[in-house]
């Protein structure tokens, strides 16, 4: 069985539509799918990239929101432009260590990719996120705590200082073994890879 290592952050639009078609990737090929939340404002410093909502070309800025809804017409998943963006993503990637390591990893992700991307829910607030993890039948309380925790921040630097050693600039990025993928565009290179 392949592995499959996907490098995001909850802030970025093209994680989440990455994410929308993993399921039918991961059943088509078999492989292992590892998640490897990590923060993208700490790889943007790192490396000196930048959000593409910060390109500085008037153009090719207005031209990625046209590529974003094809996208969003391509992979069929709801999508609406979140009115607080940018939002600082520290919280959430912190509390997404401790749903790993608290073993509800799973119900996490459902949750955030959704409430950001297609709800347009200001997960920057505490409050709005401890009701989203709330809805999901999450401990809020312990998870916002656990985000908290010392080992829990040491794990999310420890990821983002991964990610920039193993060559990532930005988000969504793949590993298929040490062959890297970057984009949300790139999906139909990672099915080949996978099933090579």
């Amino acid at each position: 069985m392949k592995r499959l290592e996907f490098f995001f952050d909850y802030g970025s639009p093209y994680s989440y539509l990455a994410n929308s078609q993993l399921g039918g990737l991961v059943q088509r090929t078999g492989c292992e799918l590892v998640h490897r939340p990590m923060l993208l404002g700490g790889v943007f410093k790192a490396t000196g990239n930048r959000s593409p909502a910060m390109e500085p070309v008037e153009a090719k800025r207005r031209y990625g929101a046209v590529e974003m809804r094809r996208f969003v017409a391509l992979y069929g998943c709801p999508f609406r432009p979140n009115p607080h963006f940018p939002i600082d993503t520290l919280r959430i990637m912190r509390a997404a260590h401790a749903a790993l390591r608290e073993g509800v990893f799973p119900a996490f992700h459902r949750a955030v990719f959704p409430a950001f991307w297609a709800e347009e829910v200001n997960l920057g607030d505490p409050d709005e996120l401890s009701r989203v993890l709330l809805e999901a039948g999450l401990d809020a309380v312990a998870l916002v705590e656990a985000a908290s925790d010392p080992e829990v921040k040491a794990s999310l630097r420890a990821t983002t200082e991964e990610a920039v050693g193993r060559g990532v600039f930005g988000a969504p990025t793949f590993f298929v073994g040490d062959e890297m993928f970057f984009g949300a565009d790139r999906l139909g290179f990672v099915e080949t890879a996978l099933a090579g």
